[in-house]
């Protein structure tokens, strides 16, 4: 007797049909079933070519794993083991095929068929097919099809994979090919023969979220011929290929993804490809994290990290006419950072950091151009190389600190650097030699190991405002003539000497002097057609003399204690460079200040001073001063506020960070306050710049006293705590005084007592502003004032002057 192994269990809306029952083979069981109809299977292995054509549902009695349908080497379908051309569910089955030349699974409906729970074992030329125009969902499936294809979307055919698996292929595991739309949800592929995930020809799109591509023998995703992809949350690695391969104006994004332990490149793109990274690691690569080739093709990464190379290549490699767009990424732990090759090639790069390059971290030759804005590079064997004839570019805004040389200039190149930075570079801070030119405006050049800047060859290099200090061997080194330097400046050049008196034409010059050697301190004559004029480099004077700003700090109304605290931490900073320059051991102080009291007693002005006289002296780079809040600091999740906490302080550079309300960072109730990361960070930047940055603190007195104590090295950062007291009734008269004779007005004795008397009886709790409160008593007097004068038919000169008792707010 035939075993019955098949039930047909009749939808509902059938029972008037008496079809249902048990049947010996799935081709019985689909002949009798109606759409909306459940095919329960048995156990076993059925060896026929299954075709359902009907909207059923095929489930395994006993679940995923238990029935198996094999197609037999005779099939009429090709052997295709399970074709479904309607909008059928199959549920927990196993296929089996064997046909090289047929897909083991051919899914041809348009109405959506469903694989849910299912495996593909196979030995054919596709695991499972989407042919022309189908739809199809499959969901928990694995395919295993080391013979070819692990699953292939054709002819504008659309599919949903959700937690699937290509666990083998002998080609591709996803190919989505012909304008075929794919979207996939935590997908893996590996095990496959060629590229992971296969996207090709004009229309095909697919986006992959939370997916992973690994252990494949070629490239982990593969778009080419103007396919278009997008992944989100998705890793590749482990492929013996290129992470990303893109041709022939393909286009990927991706998003939050990551790509490492890759052989090759992380990603390679040719034939005006396109490819957007958003917030993606690039890591463990062999050759390079991006190279990018040919007229029309495109990156932008932002956000974006790529570090800890496997091979000597550069990482990023921009060639033939390829673009380039970086966007506040990280670039470290590499051999070389950015090539940039070939006439019509570029690269831009926007608050990027390079750190950790062992040999160049930007290169630019053979014509093509890098622009920089806001990027840093620190630990490199040299910052930027512009190396041949008409390679250059623009940098604005830029730092290049620890290297051995910052930047070079050869054989013709010919960039643009404006607002930048050399630190601490170990050899020449800027070299140009050999016919390279450059234009340097705004440069500042310090504590290099040897010259600030190198120009040889005769170079006619431009330098505008340029500055050197604290350079081991001189600022400025010019071989020969061919360099211009305007308005330059070094710590190490003499005072220039007075303009000689003008010459009457009549009378014959006398003639020149020798000139003296140019190494340190003149620039090179530059001659034209209009005579020869020298280039004087001349001692730094874009800082006032420290006797200047101490002198407006003297003349600051009151603050007798705050005048003598900082110019005693002056005076140990001069003593201790003056026993530096004499080879004794000089004593480091910290410079780190807090400041307590209320708010308008002076605390910023003073401030701002203290930068300044630092700067002159030569403590700080620029002495400017950069005033932030808790607003500032404090982002709204978390990682924000370490991120803008960094950035306030990289603004501060070479000047003073000016907290104000520091204790705002340090709630009493704060609990997880995102306070206290600002706080954290801001401990860990002092200490690893404590030679850049100046940070003051500023608050009320027994609130800083709770902000010094939020985190256990932050009070060992400050050296002292400077005191302001609230302004006295005479010192508040004096401020007025003061606003009077800047704004041309006068006070008379009537109305001094007056202004004495108001300030006095001045309610000095909570609002009360001290030095501010003075100037908005000025500013009311000169309102009321006004008011008062306006009435006056004819009024005089002294009119106009005076201010009355009667102008004092009431």
């Amino acid at each position: 007797m035939t075993e019955l192994r098949v039930r047909v269990t009749q939808d509902s809306a059938s029972r008037w049909r008496r079809r249902g029952g048990e049947y010996a083979t799935l081709r019985e069981a689909l002949e009798v079933a109606e759409p909306g109809d459940t095919l329960t299977v048995r156990a076993g292995t059925f060896r026929e070519a299954v075709l359902v054509d009907k909207a059923v549902t095929l489930v395994a009695e006993q679940g995923p794993g238990s029935v198996r349908i094999s197609a037999p080497e005779s099939a009429v379908r090709g052997g295709t083991a399970l074709t479904l051309t309607a909008a059928a569910t199959v549920r927990g089955l196993t296929v089996e095929g064997s046909d090289r030349s047929a897909p083991a699974v051919l899914l041809a409906g348009a109405d959506g068929a469903v694989l849910a729970d299912c495996r593909v074992e196979t030995s054919s030329a596709v695991g499972v097919e989407l042919a022309d125009g189908a739809r199809a969902r499959l969901s928990n499936c694995t395919v295993e099809n080391p013979a070819g294809l692990g699953v292939r979307l054709r002819g504008r055919s659309r599919a949903e994979l959700l937690d699937c698996e290509v666990a083998a292929a002998g080609q591709s595991g996803v190919a989505v090919l012909g304008g075929s739309e794919l979207r996939a949800e935590r997908l893996r592929v590996h095990g496959a023969g060629g590229a992971g995930v296969l996207l090709a020809e004009p229309g095909t799109v697919a986006e992959l979220v939370g997916c992973e591509v690994y252990e494949v023998r070629g490239s982990g995703v593969q778009a080419e011929a103007q396919a278009v992809g997008r992944l989100s949350d998705c890793t590749v690695h482990r492929v013996t290929g290129n992470g990303l391969s893109l041709d022939g104006g393909a286009e990927l994004e991706l998003v939050s993804c990551r790509v490492h332990e890759v052989p090759e490149n992380a990603a390679d793109l040719r034939g005006g490809a396109k490819l957007t990274l958003r917030q993606v690691t690039v890591q463990g690569f062999g050759r390079g994290a991006l190279s990018v080739w040919d007229g029309g093709t495109r990156v932008l990464a932002e956000g974006c990290r790529f570090h800890s190379a496997q091979g000597d290549y550069p990482a990023l490699w921009v060639s033939d006419g390829a673009a380039l767009e970086l966007a506040d990424c990280a670039l470290d732990d590499l051999p070389d950072a950015l090539f940039v090759l070939d006439q019509g090639s570029s690269a831009t790069a926007r608050d990027c950091s390079f750190t950790g390059i062992r040999s160049s971290a930007v290169s630019v030759s053979g014509g093509a151009s890098a622009t920089l804005s806001g990027c840093r590079v620190q630990g490199a064997g040299t910052g930027l190389w512009f190396r041949d004839h008409g390679s250059g570019g623009l940098l604005t805004d830029c730092e290049i600190a620890e290297v051995a040389t910052g930047v070079i200039v050869t054989k013709g190149a010919d960039p643009v650097l404006r607002g930048c930075t050399v630190r601490g570079a170990s050899e020449a801070g800027v070299y140009v030699s050999a016919q390279g030119r450059g234009e340097f405006e705004d440069v500042r050049v310090s504590q290099g190991g040897g010259f600030g800047f190198h120009v040889i060859d005769g170079c006619r290099t431009r330098l505008i405002r340029c500055r050197a200090e604290r350079n081991a061997r001189a600022g400025f080194e010019f071989s020969e003539p061919g360099p211009v330097a305007e308005g330059c400046t070094s710590d190490d050049a003499a005072p220039l000497p007075p303009a000689a008196p003008a010459i009457p034409a009549a009378v014959p010059a006398p003639a020149a002097p020798a000139a003296p050697p140019l190494a340190g301190l003149v620039a090179a004559v530059q001659t034209s057609s209009s005579g020869p004029a020298a280039a004087v480099i001349g001692p730094i004077p874009d800082c006032r003399p420290a006797e200047v700003a101490l002198a407006e700090l003297d003349a600051l109304v009151g603050l007798a204690t705050v005048k003598q605290e900082v110019r005693t931490l002056i005076d140990l900073i001069s003593v201790g460079r003056a026993r530096q320059r004499a080879g004794l051991k000089a004593p480091s102080p910290r410079r780190h200040l807090v400041f307590t009291g209320s708010p308008g007693t002076g605390k910023t002005t003073v401030a701002r001073l203290y930068g300044e006289i630092l700067a002159s002296l030569g403590v700080l780079q620029r002495g400017h001063l950069v005033e932030v809040a808790r607003l500032d600091l404090v982002g709204e999740h978390i990682g924000s506020t370490a991120i803008r906490t960094a950035a306030a302080f990289d603004r501060s550079r070479g000047g003073v960070l000016f907290i104000d309300e520091a204790y705002a960072l340090a709630p009493e109730d704060g609990g997880r306050d995102f306070g206290r990361e600002a706080i954290d960070t801001l401990v860990k930047l002092m200490e690893d710049h404590r030679d850049e940055v100046v940070v003051i603190v500023a608050g009320y007195t027994a609130e800083m006293e709770r902000f010094l104590a939020a985190n256990p090295g932050l009070s060992s950062r400050f050296s002292r705590t400077v005191s302001f007291p609230d302004y006295s009734a005479e010192e508040l008269l004096e401020i007025a005084r003061a606003q009077a004779a800047e704004h041309e007005y006068r006070l008379d004795g009537a109305t001094e007592e007056a202004l004495r008397v108001h300030f006095t009886g001045i309610d000095r709790s909570a609002g009360f502003g001290n030095g501010r409160t003075a100037r908005q008593v000025f500013e009311t007097m000169i309102e009321r004032h006004a008011s008062r004068v306006a009435h006056l038919p004819s009024p005089t000169t002294e009119d106009l002057q005076l201010l009355v008792p009667a102008d004092l707010p009431s």
